[in-house]
């Protein structure tokens, strides 16, 4: 009997003493603020996936998900080694019709809810919360990709796509609650 050929694995081994490679073959430790961004990217887009699982509205999932691809090529982008080499495996491509992109949405979707008169709790449909999870971690993640750029060569573009991201999920999280019918908590000062 053939033996079948054995399947790659998963697992590598090469990370067991702390480090991580890079796209571009250099190590680093993982807790180097590089790691930190491209993983905070990793879990906003983890967090959009279980959010859009609960979204009823096909457009606003269907945004969603091109922007989960999109954060794929943000996070390569930021697990590749900075330099002249960099420059040239760029993944974050056509960054300002992307930003522009994202710009349209949120007008588009912030037209149709309520203009806020005060600030909101994040609440609502369960997939209003976590939208507005989605953009905590996405405010995490901008954090982080400041801190690696302070240290780093860093496409200033990342920054701007996170900040307007943010607000897109925070207008999306009012539309789909209100498509729900959830209405939106205030928050109460004192």
């Amino acid at each position: 009997m053939a033996r079948r050929p054995s399947a790659s694995k998963l697992y590598t081994r090469t990370g067991d003493l702390g480090e991580t490679a890079l796209f571009g073959g250099g190590r680093v430790p993982k807790d180097h603020p590089r790691v930190e961004a491209y993983g905070s990217v990793d879990e906003l887009n983890s967090t959009l996936g279980v959010a859009v699982s609960f979204i009823r509205q096909r457009r606003a999932a269907a945004a969603l998900q091109a922007i989960q691809n999109e954060l794929f090529n943000v996070g390569s982008e930021l697990a590749s080694e900075s330099g002249p080499r960099a420059e040239k495996g760029r993944m974050f491509a056509d960054a300002e019709a992307k930003i522009a992109g994202l710009e349209r949405l949120i007008d588009e979707y912030d037209a149709k809810v309520p203009r806020l008169r005060t600030f909101i709790l994040p609440s609502g449909s369960r997939a209003g919360a976590l939208l507005h999870l989605a953009r905590g971690a996405c405010r995490r993640a901008e954090r982080a990709v400041v801190r690696l750029s302070r240290q780093e060569e860093v496409n200033p573009q990342i920054v701007v796509y996170l900040n307007r991201l943010s607000d897109l999920l925070f207008v999306l999280a009012r539309y789909v609650n209100k498509a729900a019918r959830k209405p939106e908590t205030p928050w109460r000062k004192g």
